[in-house]
């Protein structure tokens, strides 16, 4: 019953912090609208068809299944996905969620754009259990990313989603 309770006490604990950080953190921004429509103007040169590249290449899995390590077509898993969809763009990036989150430069999430990462801790805490790519920035700020959900495999969704808002970390500029 002790430890029990002491368990309780720690994760209460952790998880608290995370909210801390989330009330600081406003995922709907106010910026201008940045879509594929609009990657030209917001990326220079060769940049922007990397980044129409690395979005095409990952809706091209969309509805593909979740699987556990996974990095095919047959099933992936977040990291699966991302390191795929960068191979195949001839970037090389770590396997696991946890190593990408300390690639490229961090970024507040009012200066995200589309092909940047998103990191999420999905098992409470701190600790960097999912990886997504940013697919789309609305004119509201609304961010959608592409990623695989263990529920429903490769798929879109929202930052702006509950369970994904109350999940997020941080933002990475890989590109």
């Amino acid at each position: 019953m002790i430890l029990f309770s002491a368990g309780v006490l720690l994760s209460c604990g952790s998880s608290k912090k995370v909210v801390a950080k989330k009330k600081n953190t406003s995922t709907t921004v106010s910026k201008k609208p940045t879509n594929l429509r609009d990657l030209e103007s917001d990326f220079s040169g060769s940049n922007s068809k990397v980044v129409q590249n690395l979005i095409k290449d990952a809706k091209k899995y969309l509805g593909a299944p979740y699987r556990y390590a996974g990095n095919t077509p047959a099933g992936f898993d977040c990291s699966g996905l991302v390191s795929r969809v960068f191979d195949e763009n001839n970037m090389k990036l770590p396997r696991r969620s946890s190593d990408i989150a300390l690639e490229g430069k961090r970024i507040d999430i009012s200066d995200t754009k589309p092909g940047d990462l998103l990191f999420f801790a999905t098992s409470g805490g701190t600790r960097v259990s999912h990886v997504g790519m940013i697919s789309d920035i609305a004119s509201d700020g609304e961010i959608s990313f592409i990623h695989s959900s263990t529920s429903k495999g490769v798929i879109i969704s929202s930052l702006n989603e509950k369970y994904w808002n109350n999940a997020f970390l941080f933002a990475r500029r890989v590109l």
